[in-house]
């Protein structure tokens, strides 16, 4: 038994997929399935039902996930106890990004730190919120930035935006006419905005549901860009944050969402403090955000 079967019986585990899983590991899925076949054999069980698309665990497979995952846990806490006696940080570093967002503060954090630890190899992948934050938590991310509408419980935080939702729209249209827009000015328009799984959306479905409303989403869209283009042709409402609006101030007229003032939040999470490339990174990361950091507007 090899910990490189470990890990590819912890990623298929996660992410009950075998593609998704060898792209979480880089290498071929015919690679990833052939050393869970011969993990399998000198267990002398099945660990996964393939019957199905989704990749479940069998009674077995359950057993066997989280001595797996301790195992995994234990050789890398023995790498990072002799790094941080000799100074040295090595091993990989999983970062994640929620979809459409590219900060550029982000990848100057993540120059920095390549800069200063060249031994450590970093991945970045992008994702929905809700699933970056269940990535974290299992471990499956050491990093990620990600949309919310409250701080997540049981993971560090670190907020770098934290903004009230606005109406966009073009000139012309009705609400850009109102000194003020509410939900219920909402309802009466076709609305484009995030997908569910953004922090944004989030803000927007709690607010609709604590009174009662049903948007119509017409459109949606991971990039604030195309649901600025989708507006500005008369598509719908655009629902952005404040600072994602103010880019598109030369075609949409921006209108703060009155009654919803629990703002959108950026923050990047972590779980696991004793990982040294983590703590450099979440410390490369404030330098690189430090003009953002807890911005409200």
């Amino acid at each position: 038994m090899e910990l490189r079967q470990l890990e590819y019986f912890v990623a298929v585990a996660e992410e009950r997929n075998f593609t998704r899983a060898a792209e979480r590991v880089h290498i071929s899925q015919s690679g990833v399935s052939a050393q869970i076949r011969q993990l399998e054999r000198e267990l002398g069980a099945e660990l996964f039902d393939r019957s199905a698309r989704t990749v479940t665990l069998t009674v077995a497979g359950k057993a066997a996930l989280e001595p797996a995952r301790a195992a995994l846990a234990a050789a890398g806490a023995v790498g990072q106890a002799v790094s941080e006696v000799t100074g040295l940080i090595r091993g990989r570093l999983t970062v994640g990004m929620v979809i459409g967002c590219t900060l550029a503060p982000l990848f100057d954090a993540l120059a920095a730190f390549h800069e200063a630890h060249p031994g450590v190899e970093i991945s970045l992948l992008e994702d929905s919120s809700d699933r970056l934050v269940e990535g974290v938590r299992t471990g499956a991310f050491d990093v990620a930035l990600t949309g919310a509408a409250t701080a997540p419980d049981g993971l560090e935080a670190l907020t770098i935006i934290s903004e009230r939702l606005v109406a966009a729209v073009p000139a012309g249209h009705p609400l850009a006419k109102q000194r003020q827009v509410t939900l219920r000015d909402l309802m009466t328009y076709p609305i484009v905005c995030m997908p569910p799984g953004t922090g944004l959306r989030a803000v927007l479905d709690q607010a609709c549901a604590a009174r009662g409303f049903h948007p119509t989403i017409a459109l949606q869209a991971g990039a604030a860009d195309a649901i600025a283009d989708l507006a500005a042709r008369g598509l719908g409402v655009a629902v952005l944050s404040d600072s994602m609006a103010e880019s598109y101030r030369d075609r949409l007229t921006a209108r703060t969402i009155a009654d919803v003032e629990t703002p959108a939040l950026l923050a990047l999470i972590w779980k696991n403090t004793r990982n040294p490339s983590v703590r450099e990174l979440i410390s490369h990361s404030r330098q690189a955000f430090a003009g953002l950091l807890g911005t409200r507007q």
